[in-house]
């Protein structure tokens, strides 16, 4: 099946929110029109005793705003006409420009309202079905909008994030913050394949329900077996049915506090400094990386980034960074390294 073919008729298409709201650029446009139109009724009353009516001779307001809609739109049905020098001066030199103003002002609302909007849906098609490398986030509830809050405060580009959620409202808020929605479940094949899920870097899921969420990670490991999965549980005997469903990584939000209210028992900075660790608006933060090929053969406290190195990943297995195996870096490990956020860098001693 071609990639063409996995956007399914009766899918709700890929959307992302545009800068000014339709409603509000048309009133704009409206506005703008009805602006420049008072400015050459207003020109014309002041210039009116240049102008002749052929019906009564006599150049009322109301006759004005009438020529003014005639000479605007060029229409000329020539029942009133400049006679004088700076009557004619003005329609050529202001009314003239004004019009042309005008006509592309209906023109472009046409384009916009028609043209554009048809080629945003086109373009859009044409993005979904070419998604790569992109960040899947499976449920925007209270976790996977923080999450999306922050990926983008990490440096991730929002129009590198997808978000299904079958909730519309809180697609809304999504689409606010510049990410790529889509209205769907997210426990049907045909949605995944909608958004390249084999082709994407991460997969987040936060369901709200377990059940659910281990459903969905059922569904993506079988349509995308080498994608990183993250998914969020909330009973602890549920977190084993993830890792068999294909999870890479589990979440237990209540097991974290757990830990953060024991360390807090043991020391009173102990839980500040874990949540610091975990949040890009701290002064540190946790980083995860490949070995450097410049680093192989050094210890884990030599990295070159500076950072203090806790543990390295070597074929599957964690080694903290007291142990001797970490003595000695080597090809293909991952490691991670306490490192500085840019905010605490930027601090100046007092």
């Amino acid at each position: 099946m071609s990639r063409q073919r996995v956007i399914r008729a009766g899918m709700p298409p890929l959307r992302r929110m545009v800068r000014v709201p339709v409603w509000g650029d048309l009133f704009i446009r409206i506005g703008l029109a009805i602006g420049l139109i008072m400015v050459v009724v207003i020109i014309h009353w002041l210039d009116r005793g240049g102008l002749v009516d052929h019906h009564d001779g006599e150049v009322s307001f109301l006759d004005v705003v009438y020529f003014t809609m005639i000479s605007v739109t060029t229409t000329g049905f020539g029942d009133i006409a400049p006679v004088s020098d700076r009557a004619r001066l003005i329609e050529a030199v202001i009314v003239t420009p004004i019009r042309f103003i005008v006509f592309f002002i209906f023109v472009g609302t046409a384009y916009n309202f028609i043209i554009k909007r048809s080629w945003e849906k086109w373009r859009m098609a044409r993005i979904q079905e070419q998604l790569s490398d992109h960040i899947v986030v499976l449920g925007y509830g209270v976790s996977g909008s923080q999450a999306v809050e922050e990926l983008i405060a990490r440096g991730t580009e929002p129009r590198c994030i997808v978000v299904i959620e079958p909730n519309e409202d809180r697609l809304i808020e999504a689409e606010k913050m510049g990410c790529n929605v889509l209205n769907a479940d997210a426990t049907r094949d045909e949605t995944l394949q909608a958004v390249q899920i084999d082709r994407a870097r991460n997969v987040l899921v936060s369901a709200g329900r377990d059940d659910t969420s281990i459903l969905i990670v059922l569904t993506v490991r079988h349509l995308a077996p080498r994608v990183p999965i993250t998914v969020v549980v909330r009973a602890s005997d549920n977190e084993i049915l993830a890792r068999q469903a294909g999870a890479t990584n589990v979440i237990n939000p209540v097991r974290f506090t757990g830990l953060l209210l024991a360390g807090s028992a043991r020391g009173e900075h102990i839980a500040d400094y874990l949540a610091d660790l975990a949040s890009v608006s701290g002064r540190v933060e946790l980083v995860e990386r490949p070995v450097r090929p410049s680093e192989i053969g050094r210890s884990l406290a030599e990295l070159e980034t500076g950072g203090k190195g806790v543990r390295v990943y070597r074929d599957g297995q964690p080694l903290g960074f007291w142990e001797s195996d970490c003595a000695v870096l080597r090809e293909g490990d991952t490691i991670v390294e306490i490192m500085p956020t840019a905010a605490s860098e930027r601090e100046v001693p007092s």
